[in-house]
């Protein structure tokens, strides 16, 4: 899906309805803040809005995520390339977290490692300790942000 399009259709059906960002975040319960950044291209919509963005502008979802009026004989073949479109960026997002679960867990099992490992040679070391737990807590610090970044999914 082509952000920018899909925000400068947002922009031009507010604008047909003689409507300021304000009026439209108002309706939708968001701020108007939130309207510029759908029209500038820069975030999306949260999904639970996306029907009623759609009442207020009379358009269907599918219009929407195409950036523009369907005629009646593109309607199905615009369904599917927004399916399509729309499992892309799923599983890109999946990917990513993944990837970022990952390199998480790495971390973590580092820490453990080194700590073990410089508790066993510098048992009494006072500025190892600092260095040891510096190294565990940042890794449990970074799995912390991966479980908030899986429960939010960048949609917010």
């Amino acid at each position: 899906m082509d952000q920018i399009k899909i925000g400068k259709f947002i922009a031009e059906l507010r604008k047909e309805k003689n409507m300021t960002q304000e009026q439209l975040a108002e309706k939708l319960g968001v701020t108007s803040k939130s309207i510029s950044r759908w029209e500038n291209g820069n975030t999306m919509p949260d999904y639970t809005l996306l029907k009623d963005l759609c009442n207020e502008l009379d358009i269907n979802i599918n219009e929407l995520l195409s950036g523009e009026k369907i005629k009646g004989n593109d309607y199905m073949n615009k369904s599917e390339e927004n399916l399509i479109k729309l499992r892309k960026q799923i599983d890109k997002r999946k990917r990513f977290l993944t990837i970022i679960s990952y390199i998480f867990i790495d971390i973590i099992i580092i820490a453990f490692i080194l700590n073990i490992v410089l508790n066993r040679i510098f048992p009494d070391n006072r500025h190892w300790k600092i260095i040891r737990y510096t190294f565990l807590y940042s890794g449990i610090t970074l799995v912390i942000v991966s479980i908030i970044l899986e429960l939010f999914k960048f949609d917010k």
